[in-house]
């Protein structure tokens, strides 16, 4: 009986089981935070403490997600954040990706200290410029606006300016000396060359500031004193005001509310996700 010979970086079946195992573990792990947080929004107040726990809710309170949007408005915090996360995910993205442009394709003398400097922004943190920032909006009348979180997103955001820099240096420059011989300019070259190809890569971009933009809790809570504008994030953080005690199976089916649009928004757009990482500017 001969012996099957593996090819280099190929694992036998034993360690294929090995590896499959322990990336089950891994998805236990971080699927049992997501697994706790729905069922207990399924529960009655007094089943969250039972001991030992009551693993799956019986009965099923389907009624908690009713009384979530009846004791708050949480339809209102929703369309805020809703709205709120599209117009700075539209404006963060297209204008990063103009600056990146600028960075990739057009040669001007002192572009690369320029980038440099661009780059220098990533290593501040952010509680360094929170305070003159806020002086320099309650100063122009911005404080309990949306303003002060709108109007620097069309500023672009650094790390994506680097992430779609470096997706439009792998387009090849062949094609700008075919736009060029044609009779184009630069903005021919940019909206009908460069955004066709780089669709994963904006896409990428559009998820992570997406998330960003969703989950941010320090800029409404800096900014927003009127709970009309709450967005969720805000209107989780302030859940309890309300109650005598925390309502953990309303506070849970309220973040099961608030994280259910990013993973249905990551589930469907992965494969998007995936080939900005890993794809070359050259393929297209």
């Amino acid at each position: 009986m001969t012996r099957r010979s593996y090819a280099p970086g190929e694992l036998s079946f034993a360690g294929k089981l090995i590896v499959y195992f322990l990336i089950f573990i891994g998805l236990l792990l971080f699927m049992f935070p997501l697994f706790w947080m729905v069922t207990t929004s399924l529960k009655t107040q007094g089943a969250v403490f039972k001991i030992p726990p009551q693993w799956f809710p019986y009965p099923i309170q389907w009624d908690n997600y009713l009384q979530v949007f009846a004791d708050h408005p949480f339809g209102k915090y929703l369309w805020n954040t809703v709205w709120y996360t599209v117009v700075s995910v539209a404006a963060t993205v297209f204008t990063s990706s103009l600056v990146a442009f600028g960075f990739a394709r057009l040669r001007a003398r002192g572009s690369m200290i320029l980038f440099a400097i661009v780059l220098s922004t990533m290593m501040l943190p952010a509680q360094v410029t929170m305070i003159p920032q806020y002086l320099i909006f309650n100063k122009l009348g911005w404080v309990d606006s949306y303003l002060p979180l709108i109007i620097p997103a069309f500023g672009g955001s650094a790390f994506l300016i680097f992430l779609l820099r470096q997706f439009y240096t792998g387009i090849p420059r062949e094609l700008d000396d075919a736009v060029k011989m044609d009779g184009g300019g630069y903005s021919i070259l940019y909206f009908r060359i460069i955004l066709p190809l780089s669709v994963p890569a904006m896409a990428t971009a559009a998820i992570m500031e997406f998330m960003f933009r969703w989950n941010d809790l320090m800029g409404p809570l800096i900014y927003l004193n009127d709970s009309v504008l709450y967005p969720l994030s805000l209107g989780l953080a302030n859940f309890t005001a309300s109650y005598a005690q925390t309502p953990w199976n309303l506070l849970m089916a309220g973040s099961v509310i608030a994280v259910l649009p990013p993973l249905l928004l990551f589930f469907f757009a992965q494969k998007y996700f995936i080939q900005g990482i890993v794809i070359s500017g050259g393929k297209g």
